[in-house]
């Protein structure tokens, strides 16, 4: 436990949150390009690298994807690019409408329940958002994605301990995922846990396959003990200048708010 480590004050509280629900979703999207590959398992056909909400290559893949979806409303491959170009430019309302109309075309798919009960939760409806992902695993054959997005939305919650337990579930079906470590990691996070936030988040940012997001959770956990020269190099790692500048900028802005 981390009992000398320093208090969240509410603003990081919610940015944090935030943060377990955006990682969450590097898991239902199926892959996040990488300079080393890409992460999780699913198929390469709706993969997209991250973009920055309002940017030019955000909107160029919402009219992407939105034209491939107005093509074939049922296709699988749209809907699920489509919802993610969506969210990944900030439009959650319309990201959500897309998927819920793919939940009912097609009934049984764990992808899509997935998908959606992730931007149910972003937008809040977290009892709505269980509900539909408790609905889409089977006992029998459980999911560890189902998994990890039922134990992000617990961690919003405060369910703190179900939520880990939902991520060791998950981890004995897919050890050593870096998607399922930063889900733990942000989850100690959220409890000030500090120190096992910090050793877990390492744990994730070593593995090859992890995101350049998980590194990013991983400055923020330096930032917020006072590491704030290492902090400040996780962050800049494997970013173009403008982009490390930009990150940088925002760590320091965010921890300078801390009380």
């Amino acid at each position: 436990m981390a009992d000398n480590a320093p208090p969240f004050n509410r603003r990081i509280a919610r940015t944090l949150s935030t943060a377990v629900a955006l990682s969450a979703m590097i898991v239902v999207a199926g892959c996040s390009s990488t300079r080393q590959g890409s992460v999780a398992t699913h198929a390469s056909a709706t993969s997209q690298a991250y973009a920055a909400p309002g940017s030019g290559e955000a909107r160029r893949a919402v009219s992407s994807w939105g034209g491939r979806y107005e093509q074939n409303r049922q296709d699988k491959a749209a809907i699920l690019g489509y919802a993610e170009a969506l969210r990944q430019n900030g439009q959650i309302s319309q990201s959500m409408a897309v998927l819920r109309s793919g939940v009912i075309t097609h009934q049984n798919d764990r992808e899509i329940a997935s998908a959606y009960g992730k931007v149910l939760a972003m937008n809040g409806n977290f009892s709505e958002a269980l509900n539909v992902l408790q609905r889409a695993q089977n006992p029998q054959t459980p999911d560890w994605r189902l998994m990890s997005a039922e134990g992000a939305i617990h961690d919003q919650m405060g369910n703190h301990e179900r939520a880990r337990s939902l991520y060791n579930q998950a981890m004995k079906i897919e050890p050593n995922d870096p998607t399922l470590l930063n889900n733990l990691g942000l989850s100690y996070l959220l409890s000030n846990e500090l120190p096992e936030a910090e050793y877990t988040l390492r744990k994730a940012a070593m593995l090859p396959t992890a995101d350049s997001r998980v590194r990013q959770n991983l400055a923020l956990v330096l930032g917020i003990q006072g590491k704030y020269g290492e902090a400040e190099q996780v962050a800049s790692a494997e970013l173009d200048p403008r982009q490390a500048e930009a990150n940088v900028a925002y760590l320091r802005q965010m921890l300078s708010g801390r009380g």
